[in-house]
């Protein structure tokens, strides 16, 4: 098939760097236009970007000169990696002016004709992009990908909802140093530290995972009613944000039969044979230290999330600890798996 021109809007960043790397060589998308801001307009990406990715920039990405984030790239889908404070509008004038607009930013997220979507778990959600469309006259649309900390703990729940019922979550995280983007924590305050509140983080993981959960219904989506508590901390790694689960289900299963719902997960994206798609979305580490970031955050090219540790609450039913690759299945690898799902649904 001939390769889609694609723009990465935010291209200097920490996600916008992610995604310059897993867009290289991919079997559908093809990068054609790299966008920042005035200061770094009409120079050589590779003489302007702070890279931080170790396997190092592409030799003819560097040569692109980076252009303004303005709706005029020769393109027909945009990723937006760009900052919350001026994500909002940019996005907006992308999707008026035709473009398809898939963001890891917060901005429209939560917005009632969006999908918030995870192509494993809410794939029937797109039906919300002809709402959106006549909503806003657009010929363009936006699509969302959820809070990085979200995509682990909503993969996991699904397909305990799906089989068992979900009533109650209580959920804390450890969320490694990229997640804050780059420079991001200052070291004094990372190194020997842990740092218990990270501003919005907890708001999102209690809320986002009800609209991905939600059923389409009557042209909306009704949120899943569920109680979810959440405590975010910001911990010193590199990568992979991990998380404890403690859960109450409407019946108690057994803990072989929790294991196996989770190891059996396939989802939406591996039927449709989605490039960035892994064969398992979830996978069962049964070592009693399990999962750890330095060991387990590229399972699945980083786009698996590591479950271990499945036990018994003495308060709930069940526990468990899971591990997400921030910056890849939580950011970049998310948002391009929802493109490969927007054109298998053949709405690019």
């Amino acid at each position: 098939m001939k390769k889609i021109k694609v723009g990465i809007l935010g291209a200097t960043g920490a996600v916008g760097q992610r995604l310059v790397q897993l867009l290289t060589n991919h079997p559908w998308f093809e990068i054609n236009s790299l966008c920042a801001s005035e200061k770094s307009a009409g120079k050589p990406y590779g003489d302007i970007v702070n890279w931080k990715i170790s396997t190092g920039i592409p030799g003819e990405i560097a040569k692109l000169k980076v252009g303004l984030c303005e709706p005029t790239i020769d393109a027909k889908l945009v990723f937006s990696a760009l900052d919350s404070s001026v994500a909002g509008e940019i996005e907006e004038n992308f999707a008026k002016n035709g473009y398809v607009v898939v963001s890891n930013s917060r901005n429209h997220r939560m917005d009632s004709d969006v999908p918030l979507l995870i192509p494993e778990v809410n794939a029937s959600h797109l039906k919300l992009i002809e709402i959106q469309k006549k909503r806003w006259g657009l010929r363009g649309f936006i699509v969302t990908n959820p809070n990085c900390t979200v995509c682990g703990l909503t993969l996991v729940l699904k397909p305990l909802d799906d089989a068992f019922g979900v009533k109650k979550v209580i959920v804390t995280s450890m969320q490694a140093l990229s997640g804050a983007g780059y420079p991001g924590v200052a070291s004094l305050d990372a190194l020997d530290n842990v740092i218990p509140y990270i501003d919005g983080e907890e708001e999102k993981l209690e809320t986002e995972p009800l609209k991905i959960l939600g059923e389409f219904k009557n042209g909306r989506i009704v949120d899943r009613d569920l109680k979810i508590s959440a405590h975010c901390n910001r911990v010193s790694v590199r990568d992979g944000h991990t998380e404890t689960l403690t859960i109450e289900f409407e019946k108690k299963p057994a803990r072989d039969a929790i294991i196996k719902v989770l190891s059996g997960f396939k989802g939406e994206s591996y039927k449709l044979d989605l490039p960035s798609a892994p064969k398992k979305p979830i996978v069962y580490l049964p070592g009693r230290d399990r999962p750890q970031p330095v060991l387990d955050r590229n399972i699945g090219d980083g786009m698996s999330v590591a479950v271990g540790r499945v036990r018994e609450s003495s308060v709930l039913d069940f526990k468990l600890v899971l591990l997400v690759h921030n910056t890849i299945r939580g950011a970049a690898g998310a948002a391009i798996l929802n493109a490969e799902l927007l054109l298998a649904k053949r709405l690019i």
